[in-house]
């Protein structure tokens, strides 16, 4: 059995492992265009991108909160977390404690039911086990939970008890991890900790998207690192809770809608910009525009590549900070510095290793580019990227540089698109969550099978 404090550690280390692979998987997103056009020679294009995306990974942690808050329920209550459910039934049927008649207060009427019929001592059924769950679960979203004279007797932390005491001002994730913390001391040996086994969700939500990563870069096919994160944290918190373990509004509004529309975008603003550009310079010769636009992709792809770090190297920040609050090391989700400087540092030594079979399928495959086109297209994606870190939407930049190359090649006409790379891509995206997700089941249930969760 290993310790909490252990299990964290391989969190920590897992998720800059994999902020590592996102850099040298994500390096095309940057570069590839760039690179193609032969404006900057692949080692200066690197050299570039990752010392961009260090700063960009310093500039917001708006994603990282969505990916530590909004995403999966850190707080809920299973029924393994009942360690003592004859104690609890017993306390609830015939309430001394205030804490209890509180409880005992707000049970369901199945609950009431169940209680009743319960034989004090006996074994408690399933059923009742269950009913109990529902009824915690749902007094950890309640603002009245606390009072001074209920936990009076209670031995609490000077931050749960500070925040419990401004409940009605906490964010929906914040109230409800702060009441759980109040019920396991409120409850010391009916109820468990629910630390350990959460932090093997978060591994294997990382083990997930890192081996769809992997598999992925070695195919050379442009998938996103994003959404093979948040599949496999989907995979693994429904395999551990079930699907309530999922906050599907966040997924719903801050990933599957912008999975769609980023690129969307991405290939609207692309299509835009690049017959913007045609009909302004239609009567330049083409050898001076060329020229100009040569100086002019530096610039972009610049702004391309601080973008990416400010978006993507969020994503870890947001799964180290999410272990830090299941694991009570931090009372809220904010990115403590020391997060924030290592997945920005582990980035940026990923991006300069480079991921040369993706730049190939970016650079080449999709459309043959000119400078003019690079412009556009990482101008396009660095504009769609900085609004959805904003407002905290993990998006793929693999994805928004896509869908630009290909609103930057529509424009010219449709023929000038190889379609069948693009199917091939989509495919690829599609998959991405399922896959990560279905990876991400399986770690979970090796990692609990070894003892981890325990």
């Amino acid at each position: 059995m290993l310790s909490l404090s252990l299990v964290l550690v391989l969190v920590v280390v897992c998720a800059l492992a994999f902020d590592y692979i996102n850099g040298f998987h994500d390096t095309a997103n940057a570069i590839a265009t760039v690179v193609s056009t032969r404006v900057l020679s692949p080692r200066k294009a690197i050299i570039m991108a990752a010392c961009l995306n260090f700063v960009g990974a310093l500039f917001s942690t708006q994603v990282a909160i969505t990916v530590a808050s909004g995403l999966l329920d850190t707080a809920r209550f299973q029924v393994a977390d009942i360690h003592q459910p004859a104690a609890l039934a017993a306390k609830l049927q015939h309430p001394a404690d205030p804490v209890s008649q509180y409880l005992a207060t707000r049970l369901s009427p199945a609950t009431q039911g169940l209680l009743g019929q319960y034989p004090a001592g006996g074994a408690v059924s399933q059923e009742l086990q269950e009913a109990l769950v529902a009824d915690l679960n749902r007094a950890i979203t309640q603002t009245d939970l606390y009072s001074a004279e209920r936990f009076a007797g209670v031995a609490l932390k000077e931050k749960t008890e500070a925040k419990a005491k401004n409940s009605s001002t906490l964010k929906p994730e914040e109230l409800a991890n702060t009441n759980r913390a109040l019920l396991e001391k409120g409850y010391p040996q009916e109820l468990g900790s629910n630390q350990q086994t959460f932090q093997v969700v978060i591994l294997a939500a990382i083990l997930g998207a890192i081996v769809w990563n992997l598999i992925t870069w070695k195919f050379g096919i442009p998938s996103s690192s994003s959404h093979a994160l948040i599949g496999g944290l989907c995979g693994a918190a429904i395999i551990h809770g079930g699907l309530p373990s999922v906050l599907w509004g966040g997924i719903v509004h801050k990933v599957l809608i912008p999975l769609v529309g980023s690129p969307a975008m991405g290939f609207i603003i692309g299509f835009l910009l690049m017959g913007g550009i045609f009909k302004t310079l239609a009567n330049v010769h083409p050898g001076r525009v060329s020229a100009s636009f040569r100086n002019l992709q530096i610039v972009s792809a610049a702004a391309m590549a601080f973008t990416h770090g400010l978006n993507d190297a969020q994503k870890s920040m947001g799964i180290i900070t999410m272990a830090l609050v299941s694991a009570r090391m931090i009372p809220e989700p904010v990115v403590p510095l020391w997060v924030v400087l290592s997945c920005a540092t582990v980035m940026a030594l990923g991006t300069s290793v480079g991921g040369w079979r993706i730049i190939k399928t970016m650079g080449h495959k999709i459309i043959r580019l000119e400078p003019v086109h690079g412009f556009a297209a990482e101008t396009s994606s660095a504009i769609v990227l900085f609004v959805t870190s904003h407002f905290g939407m993990p998006v793929s930049t693999t994805h928004v540089i896509s869908g630009s190359i290909f609103g930057v090649g529509t424009s010219k006409r449709l023929s000038a698109v190889r379609w069948g790379v693009a199917q091939s891509m989509v495919m690829a995206w599609v998959l991405t969550l399922p896959a990560a997700g279905l990876v991400a089941a399986l770690s979970y249930e090796l990692l609990m099978l070894m003892g981890l969760g325990r």
